[in-house]
């Protein structure tokens, strides 16, 4: 290891921390994975074998200790995120945050403040920024490709059953959270706005399980937005679909339209006489994005090493989270909610 290698720990090597884990592991130029944390036995054994001579800990504070880290990248539940960071900061670490970036804006500030006072980057893991569709989507609109922008649309649907701990909204903020964040920060980043006004309306259609023990829990949301320079914008959330992981947007403009993302999985399709046209569909995240997550890594260790901002700041993992927050108040009030930036 050269003495400019970032040297990265990662917390929590669930789902989306193992992927993150591989990346450092083997594909980031100019980084290396030294470390895991996790409180579960199994994830850190597995993570063991995987990786073979790194460290690992039950306890994340323990990371924050060790000479052996440069940076971390947080993959705990949300409610754990400020505690990390703040923490990463004061031992000075540099952190690559999972989305959503925490529970409340009071909470985002206090994260941004932290690495802010000690002089290290904090970047948050919007991974469709990195998306080479998403990415030609966006250099188009600023190009005027489609004249001025007018409308962003953006939805996400997940194919699995929500998990348990997702069910209390007061303490997941519920899929506007977990599953729409990807959506808020593409209406914001596509429209080169910050959201003022949402109007949210959701319910629960497929998840009739959850009914009884958590009454405010929904499976599918619509957040109708208004911009702060007059666009509109419109996000469709839904979880527990079933047929494939769906993630799209269109963006409308005064001289034409865009259209990024689909279903397809590598739009192959297979026609036969039997069958009729059969097209595969995506059915996870984690394969959909596997290049927009690598590009994500290898940008944070980028602005680490040449001392640049992240592509995706606290700013906006602030921003998405007060949608979050504004849009949950607008399903419990039935009413619009300004936001106040």
């Amino acid at each position: 290891m050269d003495s400019g290698t970032i040297r990265i720990g990662v917390v929590g090597v669930g789902r989306a921390g193992l992927i993150h884990a591989r990346n450092f592991a083997k594909k980031v130029p100019g980084a290396q994975l030294t470390a895991v944390a996790d409180p579960f036995d199994g994830a850190l054994e597995n993570a063991r074998a995987e990786f073979g001579a790194i460290q690992a800990f039950a306890d994340y504070d323990d990371m924050m200790r060790s000479a052996a880290v440069d940076a971390v990248v947080v993959v705990t539940p949300t409610n754990l995120h400020l505690d990390v960071v703040t923490k990463a900061a004061a031992a000075g670490k540099h952190v690559l945050c999972e989305k959503p970036m925490a529970m409340t804006v009071d909470e985002c500030r206090r994260m941004i403040d932290a690495c802010d006072g000690a002089g290290v980057k904090l970047q948050v893991a919007f991974m469709r920024r990195f998306d080479r569709g998403f990415r030609y989507a966006k250099e188009q609109i600023d190009a005027g490709a489609i004249g001025e922008v007018v409308l962003v649309k953006s939805l996400t649907h997940g194919p699995s059953k929500p998990q348990p701990w997702m069910l209390d909204i007061d303490k997941s903020n519920g899929p506007l959270a977990e599953v729409s964040s990807h959506d808020i920060d593409t209406l914001r980043w596509l429209a080169g706005s910050d959201i003022t006004e949402v109007y949210a309306i959701a319910g629960n259609y497929r998840s009739q399980f959850a009914a009884g023990e958590y009454p405010a829990f929904y499976d599918n949301v619509i957040v109708a937005s208004r911009f702060a320079d007059g666009k509109q914008g419109l996000i469709e959330g839904a979880v527990y679909v079933e047929y494939g992981y769906d993630a799209r947007a269109e963006i409308l403009g005064t001289k034409g339209v865009l259209f990024v993302g689909g279903l397809e999985d590598n739009r192959v399709q297979v026609v036969s006489q039997t069958a009729g046209a059969v097209t595969p569909v995506v059915q996870s995240w984690r394969t959909l994005f596997t290049e927009a997550y690598l590009a994500e890594d290898c940008a944070f260790v980028d602005c680490i090493r040449n001392d640049t901002t992240p592509e995706v700041t606290g700013y906006d993992g602030l921003q998405a989270v007060q949608v979050v927050n504004a849009g949950n108040q607008s399903i419990r009030e039935r009413r619009p909610v300004t936001i106040h930036t």
